[in-house]
């Protein structure tokens, strides 16, 4: 299957946007020097968030397609999520549970536990785990699975529902979902879906946006570099500056809900030939998945090292977080890579079977 251009450069970025938000968290939180002066330092969770848009975006563009040549199948659908997603979520939960019910204990350093195993296992086996963080906030190694839960959650639900409707439904199905769901999670009636950050409406928003350019309704988006070029400077801008922290809260959630769908459409189907084929960033772009669970589990490792080593401890402030940023990033990349070549490619490569 032919890769969409430029989105696993994208997929390197944004993970590595959810390091920098989380890398001076746990340095402050553990008395360590850090460094968060910059926007960028900022922009995690909306780097999450455009992870939905282009989930919902490839996702649906794929059911979309499958579903035109009548060969979706629901069992291969799940199969392949599972053989995607699964193996390296259960490893990452399986290490987060032992690590702060048994490893911390062991090197006593002191970690309160809010919760049982038997609601550990609730939760987050049976695809809960956003609601999980939120009400136990079991630590960062386990709280980074919220994302995880959002779509498996969706998953779960838009195979069923775009299976029973006829292909030329879906488009206007998902327009007023999108619309409905989005007037809902802001309204004070459904709080409850704020609260654990069912954000829904960013994955319908990408899954709009592909069947859109499937229907080649976007072509108009096409006939000018103007637009691409406007909607790129706007994303750019968002990242790196505090100019669209919009209020309140929903405006800003309409703002980027539209703007990461047009960005991640001009990347792929309007970039006006600009293609990054860089083999490096188009690795680490495969093995985000890997960055954004592993990074937790480095980051921790990290702080330890300079709260016990003596070598570390006698260094400048500068010095420090310029070392925490290598480390951990290093370390994340490294243990990405091993992972993707030694683990999680044993599956990817069973979901070959499992294709039309």
């Amino acid at each position: 299957m032919n890769r969409l251009p430029n989105l696993d450069p994208l997929r390197f970025f944004l993970a590595s946007f959810v390091l920098l938000f989380h890398l001076p968290q746990l340095s402050a939180n553990q008395g360590l020097p850090y460094f968060d002066g910059l926007p960028i330092y900022h922009r995690g969770l909306e780097a999450v968030y455009m992870f939905f848009v282009l989930s919902g975006f490839l996702i649906i563009r794929l059911i979309y397609r499958a579903k035109k040549r009548d060969a979706f199948s629901i069992k291969d659908f799940y199969i392949r999520r599972i053989l995607r997603i699964f193996p390296l979520y259960y490893l990452v939960l399986g290490f987060g549970l032992l690590f702060y019910n048994v490893i911390l204990p062991f090197l006593n350093i002191p970690f309160e536990i809010n919760y049982t195993w038997k609601e550990a296992f609730l939760y987050n086996v049976f695809f809960l785990p956003n609601v999980f963080a939120k009400i136990y906030e079991p630590g960062g190694i386990l709280e980074i699975l919220w994302s995880i839960g959002i779509e498996e959650q969706f998953y779960l639900v838009i195979a069923p529902l775009l299976f029973f409707i006829n292909v030329k439904w879906i488009l206007r199905v998902l327009s007023v979902l999108l619309i409905g769901y989005f007037i809902l999670y802001w309204s004070d009636v459904f709080e409850m879906l704020r609260k654990y950050t069912f954000v829904f409406f960013y994955l319908f928003s990408g899954g709009v946006i592909a069947i859109l350019e499937e229907k080649k309704k976007l072509e108009f988006l096409k006939r000018s570099a103007v637009f691409p070029l406007l909607i790129c400077i706007a994303t750019l801008l968002y990242f790196v500056t505090d100019w669209f922290l919009f209020e309140p809260m929903w405006f800003r959630a309409l703002f980027t809900c539209l703007l990461f769908a047009f960005f991640i459409h001009s990347l792929a189907f309007n970039s006006r030939g600009v293609e990054v084929n860089n083999k490096i960033l188009n690795h680490f772009g495969s093995i985000s998945y890997g960055i954004y669970m592993f990074h937790a589990i480095v980051l921790n490792a990290v702080v330890f090292l300079f709260l016990k080593l003596e070598v570390l401890q006698n260094l400048n402030e500068t010095l420090t977080i310029i070392l925490m940023h290598l480390l951990t990033f290093a370390g994340t990349l490294l243990i990405a890579h091993l992972s993707y070549t030694y683990f999680e490619l044993y599956f990817l490569k069973l979901k070959n079977k499992f294709r039309k």
